[in-house]
């Protein structure tokens, strides 16, 4: 089963995909947002879907795909969990997960477009695995206890402006990730049964492979993600939590950065696929 925000940006209808067919959430929920998370909104779909009370959401294949989570809290990230990652990076593979946020304003929807900031030369692709948080966490006694908050899975592509992001004093991560539009999510919040450390993941660039790796090689798997970072912080229903991306990306100096017409496509196993054309503003 699979919760989506359908429709033009600021008037998305909530809905659910389920055995192929598009339902309306309307009549459930206002919205997919970390209110509908935080308040058992799921199993109020799951029993609105059992007793046959939703209704197909009609011209449902030609609405435009919005970000699935609305308004999340935060937008936590996690650098170079993949080794070989970490060493097209030019870095050793971290001890410890290295966090970083992205600012909940650059997330837009998996097939809008990527707009690449005024002057920038160095912007790049991510493909990455995102844990959406269903639930208040905060000092989970050990990575056993992360399924228990956890709504769901998605996509997302963790653009970065690396002269923004590795050119100033210090290095300014936040900053270089958080553009609008550098976030693209979904297509849509996957709630069915999910193994977060047995999934594919792939990117390509105009049609070329890029990325073509799998989440069973993070450093750092899901649960420990959950676990750490509840160490130091309070999760909150729909925050959402980027695990990092594979090797194959422009930084190892192996592809160019993305220019105006590149189309970026991600993909990773049960989750869907995105499309993304990029312009510059």
């Amino acid at each position: 089963m699979e919760l989506l925000r359908l429709g033009p940006p600021g008037a998305e209808i909530p809905a659910l995909r389920a055995a192929g067919t598009i339902y309306d959430l309307s009549p459930v929920t206002g919205d997919i947002d970390p209110d509908f998370l935080g308040s058992g909104g799921i199993e109020r779909v799951r029993t609105a879907y059992e007793a046959g009370g939703l209704r197909e959401l009609p011209g449902a294949a030609g609405l435009r795909t919005g970000v699935p989570v609305a308004r999340p809290g935060a937008v936590l990230c996690i650098g170079q969990n993949y080794a070989a990652h970490a060493a097209e990076s030019g870095s050793a593979p971290p001890r410890e997960p290295i966090l970083f946020f992205k600012h909940p304003s650059c997330l837009t929807g998996a097939g809008d477009d990527v707009v690449l900031p005024p002057g920038s030369v160095r912007s790049d692709w991510e493909a990455e695995l995102v844990v959406v948080i269903g639930a208040q966490a905060g000092r989970l006694a050990s990575p056993g206890d992360a399924p228990a908050v956890i709504a769901g899975y998605t996509i997302g592509n963790d653009v970065s402006e690396r002269d923004r992001q590795l050119g100033k004093d210090g290095g300014q991560w936040s900053q270089g990730k958080s553009f609008p539009t550098f976030g693209p999510l979904g297509p849509s919040l996957v709630i069915g049964p999910v193994d977060p450390g047995a999934l594919g993941i792939r990117s390509w660039v105009n049609g070329e492979p890029r990325q073509n790796s799998a989440t069973k090689d993070m450093i750092f798997g899901v649960g420990h993600l959950v676990w750490y970072l509840s160490q130091a912080m309070t999760l909150r229903p729909g925050d959402l939590i980027f695990t990092g991306t594979p090797e194959g990306v422009a930084l190892s100096g192996r592809f160019p950065y993305l220019k105006a017409g590149d189309v970026i496509e991600i993909e990773i196993d049960g989750l869907g696929r995105q499309r993304q054309s990029v312009s510059t503003g």
